[in-house]
């Protein structure tokens, strides 16, 4: 009886220890696993350079850094619904202006115009026959009024009898008129051409010469209004636009040409000249100025790439003049970090210029500001920070 009894404590304290022994491995694997991962801690300063901010002098030359686009873009669509059964171009293709590049299925269109044009032929050769009729009809009415007319005057019949003649001749005479101007004729005639019209919007043509830059549709698809099929782009002529300070409008003027050097081939410049200066500013307070220019005839230059323009001023630049790499955000909001109380601060700020890597700081910070210029790993807004020596 006390084996009985000492099997069944052992059978119940036995899965106890055994599950008791499972947690103290895992929570000593789980302490293990924590001690190897690194965890950061939001109060440990963050080793970071500075430097203070002071007003210095630079040669007088801009540099104005801006993107190439083409001179014209669009997204192509049919203006009818229909099936696509040819895509004449790829992505890449050069195109000329009035080119075929898409063709949509216009069968059942021209299944129509034939029946329109059936129904134009026997409505004309009904409308023949119905004058030749009318004409016949007409000489004999017009032969009986002016044999009453002699007849009435020499009082051989009475007058009723002209009148009478000339009723059914005025009526013969209008119904003329309606059969030349057949309304079923004009009516068919109206329905032919708009089928013609919808048959020819079955083509979808290049409004300008141009290359394909995203084929966006495939033979057996559906296509119908505001459906983009095709992308076509005018390379041939770009747009190059930069984005300037406040201070700096007054160095452009509509007309005005500069050498635009890509970065791609930065031993190649291209003579641009000045078509559009924004009269609005963006986000970052700077206004966008546009210029033309002509492209290679091997379309050298893409929609997309970045480039310069240097613009001489003519003297020195005094301001506060720190890396470009300093800047933090988007090139139309940049921020700088600044040392606060011992915390990092972003200020937004405003670029006058930039001079190759360097950029002069417009507004924003002031002489004696101390900038954070290296360290902006694990970096944020209040962190705390500790200069490195």
């Amino acid at each position: 009886m006390k084996n009985i009894n000492l099997k069944k404590i052992l059978m119940f304290l036995l899965p106890i220890i055994l599950i008791g022994i499972v947690v103290v491995k895992l929570r000593k694997n789980k302490t293990a696993a924590s001690e190897k991962v690194y965890q950061y801690d939001k109060n440990t300063p963050i080793e970071v350079q500075t430097k203070i901010a002071a007003l210095s002098n630079v040669e007088g030359e801009s540099s104005y850094t801006g993107t190439f686009e083409p001179n014209r873009e669009t997204k192509l669509s049919a203006e009818v619904q229909g099936k696509i059964n040819s895509i004449f171009v790829d992505a890449g293709s050069y195109v000329k202006q009035g080119q075929s590049l898409v063709k949509l299925d216009d069968a059942l269109l021209k299944q129509q115009l034939k029946t329109a044009e059936v129904m134009i032929q026997n409505l004309t050769a009904e409308t023949e026959i119905q004058l030749q009729n009318n004409t016949i009809q007409l000489e004999g009415l017009e032969a009986d009024v002016r044999r009453f007319k002699v007849l009435a005057a020499s009082e051989a019949i009475q007058g009723v009898q002209l009148e009478k003649a000339e009723i059914q001749l005025k009526s013969v005479q209008n119904q003329r008129r309606t059969l030349q101007q057949q309304s079923a004729i004009k009516n068919a005639e109206a329905q032919k051409a708009s089928i013609l019209e919808q048959i020819k919007k079955t083509s979808i043509f290049a409004p300008f010469s141009g290359i394909v830059t995203a084929k966006l549709s495939e033979v057996g698809s559906f296509a119908g209004p505001g459906v983009p099929l095709v992308q076509l782009s005018e390379l041939g002529r770009l747009k190059f636009v930069i984005n300037v300070p406040e201070s700096d409008l007054k160095r452009f003027a509509l007309g005005q040409v500069f050498e635009v050097t890509p970065d791609a081939y930065n031993t190649s410049s291209f003579s641009a000249k000045v078509s559009m200066i924004g009269s609005k500013a963006n986000i970052g307070n700077s206004f966008p100025v546009q210029f033309e220019l002509k492209n290679t005839s091997d379309f050298k230059l893409k929609a997309g790439m970045l480039g310069r323009i240097s613009k001489n001023t003519n003297g020195t630049i005094k301001g506060i003049i720190l890396p470009a790499a300093v800047l933090q955000g988007s090139a139309d909001s940049p921020k700088v970090y600044v040392v606060s109380d011992g915390k990092a601060v972003l200020k937004p700020v405003t670029i006058s210029s930039r001079i190759d890597n360097r950029v002069v700081i417009g507004s924003g910070i002031t002489e004696g500001d101390e900038v954070i210029v290296a360290g902006f790993i694990n970096l944020f807004e209040g962190a705390k920070v500790s200069k490195i020596k």
